[in-house]
């Protein structure tokens, strides 16, 4: 999950407070080089032993030579897997320099979705739900229901649709995953490319 953007994944991260590095599609990173993804996670092996990376789907499609326009049922395109180009890249990276590593690749695809909602969860799709009815009732189309500055409104289908929300790299979320992360070797890299 994350095609085009990384909020799941950045939530998640500030969420649990155990990773250690996050890719997300909107900000770009190397795998080599001393800033690189690869000497980073080096450093962290070294000085703490173990290391969590959390990687949106979109991220780092730009380490793939074959970029076929593979669609899905739905016509969106479908991009390469990164969780196991990243898995392999690393495997063969540390072996290569005789470091024995032990990697375990967890692929979450659907599992997110399939976890029971909270009670926080549930209220707030009541609401959502309810005020779609209440639209629909009072012979409203082609919106969408939103939650926005602290109140559930109706959102135009031409102003929602053919837009993409993205995560912006110089704001808070992102700021508050690289403090969260510590993935500093990185920050610069990362701080230094704007939303593309």
């Amino acid at each position: 999950m994350g095609r085009y953007s990384g909020f799941i994944a950045a939530t998640a991260t500030l969420a649990q407070q155990n990773v250690n590095f996050v890719l997300i599609p909107e900000v770009d990173f190397d795998l080599e080089g001393q800033n690189g993804l690869l000497s980073s996670l080096a450093r962290r092996l070294r000085q703490r032993r173990h290391a969590v990376i959390v990687v949106a789907e979109g991220a780092g499609q730009k380490f793939f030579e074959n970029r076929e326009k593979d669609v899905d049922e739905s016509g969106n395109i479908r991009p390469n897997d990164i969780g196991l180009f990243l898995k392999n890249t690393i495997l063969t990276h540390f072996r290569a320099k005789n470091i024995e590593v032990a990697v375990k690749y967890i692929d979450p695809s659907y599992l997110i979705r399939s976890l029971p909602a909270n009670a926080n969860d549930h209220v707030f799709c009541i609401f959502l739900g309810r005020d779609a009815v209440h639209a629909g009732m009072a012979g409203k189309t082609e919106l969408i229901i939103g939650h926005w500055n602290n109140a559930f409104v109706h959102i135009s289908l031409s102003a929602s649709a053919g837009k993409r929300k993205q995560v912006n790299p110089q704001r808070k979320l992102w700021l508050s995953v690289l403090q969260a992360t510590g993935q500093y070797s990185l920050q610069n890299k990362l701080a230094a490319n704007p939303i593309r």
